[in-house]
């Protein structure tokens, strides 16, 4: 299975980069020498480049299956070495053992007992409900990174409690030529803090008493699910546009998010010069882990773009596990990413390991028995709490829309 999938992968990416062929070839006939291609011929174009971007979603679901079932494939039991009689005897604690999470999982279907009670005290949340077992949390935070494309580019970090102090250099001392004898001038470095803290992100999530009380029915597949779907969203929104109040600092807002490295000369167009200005305007250093990131409506507007050479800026991934390129560059999307309009921020190019996501463990789930009783329904009330904040500004730039003022 694996090996089919690998091949099928191969076999779309190569199909996929001969129809981009296929499809620059088109545009490069039919354009007129203003540049501008006919009412029949755009739509053709249009058909052809929706081709290309079907085939793209088709590899990545084909690539996502694959990582499952190779996960799913791994050995469930730890092969004998050797000291069969120390296979497996490390004492898991706290809300690792296999004990809390029966426990955990027998009190949300409410199947309460004293021994459940007793065992559930190590992972007791402030608010009332019970923090996730161990195993669980990795499952969600694994679910996370999967619906959110900001956690798979950004520094995760793990808090216990209270604000994280992060030093960051403000301004660097330089050297200075001086006179035989003369005195040297003092010039230190200066620091200052960035201070990530933890917002609080809650869903809650609804079953019916008929389908929790079914044996068959997976209720921990299903909390993980949408709860990585709900909380995934919500964060990659924050990650993105949030303002910082009560939610994270996202990488536009205008208040400690990137730096604008270009305002574009149009409200609703980008040029070939400016993708290359704001490739320039990101310090070299930072270049070499540097991503992309827009909306796909913005990549649609990109793929017609040719630079100085005739080669087009945009370039399909013809590599299994590899992304499409722009100046050989990686480029991820996102729905949050605003689109072009006049004052949009709607390119980010930068690195974003200097963009830190901080969680703060653990993940709490509560079970609401009477909310929801007239209803026949159980509700499951799930809660995290994160924060995240862009550390160095000048890693990241930002193409700006041109204003309705000219701004």
């Amino acid at each position: 299975m694996e090996d089919y999938s690998v091949s099928k992968v191969l076999e779309l990416r190569e199909k996929r980069a001969k129809l981009w062929e296929s499809t620059k070839a088109f545009l490069d006939s039919k354009r007129k020498d203003d540049g501008l291609l006919s009412a029949e011929d755009t739509a053709t174009y249009e058909k052809m480049e929706a081709d290309v971007v079907s085939l793209g979603k088709e590899i990545d679901r084909l690539e996502r299956q694959s990582a499952l079932d190779a996960e799913l494939s791994r050995p469930v039991n730890t092969p004998i070495k050797n000291t069969p009689s120390h296979m497996g005897n490390e004492n898991k604690t706290g809300r690792a053992t296999d004990e809390y999470k029966h426990s955990f999982w027998n009190a949300m279907r409410n199947k309460s007992s004293f021994e459940i009670q007793n065992a559930l005290q190590v992972g007791t949340d402030g608010e009332g409900g019970y923090l996730v077992p161990d195993e669980f949390e990795a499952t969600l935070v694994q679910a996370l990174e999967e619906e959110n494309i900001f956690r798979q580019l950004a520094k995760v970090i793990t808090t216990s409690s209270g604000d994280r102090k992060i030093p960051v250099v403000a301004t660097k001392g330089t050297a200075s030529w001086v006179d035989e004898e003369g005195q040297i001038p003092e010039s230190d470095d200066s620091f200052g803090q960035v201070a990530i803290g933890a917002y609080k992100l809650g869903t809650m999530i609804k079953v019916s008493e008929e389908l929790l009380n079914d044996s068959v029915f997976n209720l921990e597949q299903y909390i993980a699910r949408e709860f990585a779907r709900r909380i995934g969203s919500k964060e990659e929104e924050a990650f993105f546009i949030g303002d910082g109040t009560g939610k994270p600092t996202g990488i536009f807002n205008g208040t400690g998010g990137a730096n604008v490295g270009l305002t574009a000369a149009s409200s609703t167009a980008i040029t070939v010069d400016e993708v290359l200005d704001l490739f320039y305007a990101l310090k070299s250093p930072y270049r070499k882990n540097a991503t992309f990131l827009m909306n796909d409506a913005t990549i649609k507007a990109i793929r017609k773009l040719k630079d100085n050479n005739g080669q087009y800026l945009w370039q399909p991934s013809i590599t299994a596990g590899t992304p499409d390129t722009i100046l050989n560059r990686p480029i991820k999307t996102s729905a949050y990413v605003p689109t072009l309009a006049a004052g949009a921020k709607a390119i980010a190019f930068g690195d974003f390991s200097y963009y830190w996501v901080a969680d703060r463990q653990g993940r709490a789930f509560k079970r609401l028995n009477e909310l929801y009783a007239a209803t026949g329904q159980v509700g499951f009330m799930a809660t995290q709490r994160v924060d995240g904040k862009l550390i160095l500004p000048e890693a990241i730039q930002v193409l700006q829309m041109k204003g309705t003022t000219g701004a």
